[in-house]
């Protein structure tokens, strides 16, 4: 079979990738914009220019190393969204310290392990965050924790002092001699759906790369003003928000601490953002406010929808009600830094609704038999690999874990499938274990959701396989509804999918909720409503 045909596509090699450090991307653009607005937190009241930003991180940045934080060590930052967390993602940059985000949802167990496990030594964090007490289980955990030696409060006393440093250049030069583009900067700590979670160790070159290219597809200029309501923890903030604003001289815009619908979209009126970030689920709640038309959105021309799949439904909203005419999807995880695939402005509405774009500058991605690890030809089923800058270098002193994701040619394994068609755009159509047998037949998921969600009164689909005793297998779906739409019954449902799905696709359960069992970053948890599902089912046999 000729080349062409297998599921396998490089992408161009230009532009150039950047071979520097984030301290000095930082700088170079500071140089060249040095009176633009860089940073804005709408919730504290406070903005920044590019030489603001700079002198800010730089002062944190000595604070640091009085504190004794170097080249290597790790600093954790555990709070929501607010102006602090990016003045410590670069100011941690700027001296080599390696920055360990913390989700703001952990608590007292997922906290001590990844402190633990990361050896972290300071801990920079947020007092509180909605009924979250940071600072009572910080005091619980910490005496278990042998590495950790000092714990900062932003907003404190100890925050101030650390924030207020007078910059020593003398002592940032030195350090920054130091520093290689190839050194660990940053962990990430997955989800942990299958045993404890792993820590993605990533690169400057990882990460402000993937940034860089991120926002070069996306046309940005020192212009644009880029919402950023996902959270700064994720690479979908930190990296494709943050580090894709200073490549390019872009401001980087937080609405709000925690995603909040509304002042999401009064920071893009007041703010006259040009992008805007989210998941489907944070697009929906957001075209779903009552008030939506009441909000000036004129101002943006694009943005990315990511995350998780995205209903082709959700993305024509976005595209005709908010202006979002360049709106692109992006894929990838969080071990590459994170994206792999992303669509571009010129690209068909077709093709920007139903796939997840052709692979990004300087990567590789091929489709493979999970099985027997052959490439598949084009317009199969198989799992997704990458390859190239953006690839992890490992997770975090578990080399075990680490040789089962990346294989000895350096190809991630991401567990995820996915199709190519004949113009190398890709379509992702589940994760392997999201797959479901029902009699024989593999049914993906994704599949029935997107026809749910042309049902007008269906605001949202998630659909999960249940055991069953004949077919091993049946499906179940779990749907909100439209605010006003009638309450929707499984006889509804399935006479609503009569004839449009083959018999054996139509759910056999249906379960009305408000909302969906999520992650911080909007991911639904669709392993917490297959417990939740089975325990239900069960309990009426």
């Amino acid at each position: 079979m000729a080349d062409r045909e297998l599921s396998y596509s490089k992408g161009v090699a230009e532009p150039a990738l950047l071979e520097s450090t984030i301290s000095a991307a930082l700088a170079s653009t500071v140089a060249r914009f040095p009176d633009r607005e860089a940073l804005v937190d709408c919730a504290a009241g406070r903005r920044w220019t590019y030489v603001e930003l700079h002198r800010d991180v730089r002062k944190l940045a000595t604070g640091l190393l009085r504190a004794g934080i170097g080249k290597g060590d790790r600093v954790g930052v555990w709070a929501p969204n607010r102006w602090e967390w990016t003045i410590t993602q670069f100011a941690t940059a700027e001296i080599g310290a390696i920055l360990v985000n913390i989700n703001p949802a952990y608590r007292e167990y997922e906290l001590e392990y990844a402190l633990n496990k990361s050896g972290i030594r300071q801990v920079i964090s947020a007092v509180e965050h909605r009924d979250a007490d940071y600072a009572g289980m910080l005091a619980a955990v910490a005496p278990r924790c042998a590495s950790v030696t000092d714990i900062v409060f932003m907003g404190s006393p100890r925050w101030d002092e650390l924030a207020d440093a007078e910059i020593d250049e003398a002592a940032l030069a030195a350090i920054e001699q130091t520093l290689d583009r190839h050194d660990p900067i940053n962990i990430q700590y997955t989800s942990g759906t299958t045993g404890s979670p792993k820590g993605a160790t990533l690169t400057h070159r990882n990460i402000l790369n993937n940034g860089y290219f991120v926002g070069t597809l996306m046309e940005y200029t020192h212009e644009d003003r880029i919402c950023i309501p996902v959270p700064f923890y994720h690479c979908f903030g930190m990296v494709m928000g943050n580090l894709a604003a200073i490549t390019h001289g872009a401001a980087m815009v937080i609405p709000a601490p925690g995603f909040d619908p509304a002042a999401t979209l009064r920071a893009v009126q007041d703010e006259r953002c040009t992008s805007l970030y989210g998941v489907p689920t944070m697009f929906i709640a957001e075209l779903g406010l009552p008030n939506f038309e009441g909000y000036d959105l004129s101002s943006l021309r694009t943005g990315i929808m990511a995350g998780s799949p995205c209903p082709a439904e959700v993305m024509r909203q976005v595209v005709e009600r908010m202006h979002m005419g360049d709106v692109g999807i992006c894929y990838g995880m969080t071990e590459t830094s994170p994206v792999s695939t992303q669509t571009r402005a010129g690209d068909t509405f077709d093709q920007r609704v139903n796939t997840v774009g052709p692979v990004g500058p300087h990567l590789e991605v091929k489709i493979i038999d999970p099985v027997t690890g052959e490439t598949v030809p084009r317009g199969e089923t198989g799992e997704f690999c990458t390859r190239g800058y953006s690839v992890m270098l490992g997770y975090w002193e578990d080399p075990e874990k680490t040789s089962e994701a990346i294989d000895s040619e350096q190809w991630m394994r991401t567990g995820d499938l996915a199709t190519m068609d004949d113009d190398g755009f890709l379509r992702i159509t589940g994760r392997m274990k999201d797959l479901v047998i029902r009699g024989g037949e593999n049914i993906y998921p994704r599949e029935i959701e997107e026809f749910l969600y042309t049902h007008t009164d269906i605001a949202d689909a998630q659909v999960i396989g249940v055991p069953d005793h004949k077919y091993g297998e049946e499906l179940m779906v779990w749907v909100k509804m439209r605010s006003g739409a009638p309450a929707l019954t499984i006889e509804a449902l399935r006479a609503f999918c009569e004839g449009k799905l083959a018999r054996y696709k139509i759910p056999k359960y249906l379960r009305v909720v408000d909302d969906f069992p999520m992650t911080v970053t909007g991911k639904i948890r669709k392993m917490e409503m297959r417990q939740q599902a089975i325990a239900e089912l069960e309990g009426n046999e």
